[in-house]
């Protein structure tokens, strides 16, 4: 008889073990849930981009958090030279930064003159070089007067 109300005894402490580690999960999953919904969404950053290239000079302005270099017509910066990749670069805006990202290009990228060859945080007047092209960054910040970005 004693045998059978201590495998009963262990059953219900195996019982009570498995509901209190289900509840901690449970209440862990519950309030990062509710955090990750109140977290603040970070504005992405303006990007100007100053583009000189053999065929072209113009700049562009961007807010979304991803933008593309390259050849191809579905790059957000095309680039029409045979030095360039279709896919050659990515701009990438994640942890409050912009990056800059070589896409597997067949002459590289350069930033100020360095290989990327791992993604690389972008700062203000940094120059991205993409075959001929030189894609001059500008970063906008919001505490920054407007005449002194140019």
């Amino acid at each position: 008889m004693s045998g059978s109300i201590a495998l009963v005894l262990r059953l219900a402490m195996v019982a009570a073990l498995y509901g209190f580690l289900g509840y901690a999960l449970y209440t862990l999953w519950s309030d990062l849930k509710l955090h990750g919904l109140q977290a603040p969404a970070r504005p992405v950053t303006e990007l100007r981009l100053l583009v000189d290239s053999p065929s072209m000079k113009v700049e562009r302005r961007f807010t979304k958090p991803e933008v593309v270099i390259g050849r191809s017509p579905s790059c957000d910066v095309q680039l029409n030279e045979k030095s360039v990749s279709a896919l050659h670069a990515r701009l990438a805006f994640h942890h409050t930064q912009w990056w800059v990202e070589d896409l597997g290009s067949s002459n590289g990228t350069r930033l100020n003159s360095a290989l990327v060859s791992t993604p690389t945080v972008l700062t203000d007047g940094d120059e991205i070089r993409c075959g001929e092209s030189t894609v001059r960054v500008r970063l906008e910040t919001r505490d920054s007067p407007a005449d002194e970005r140019n």
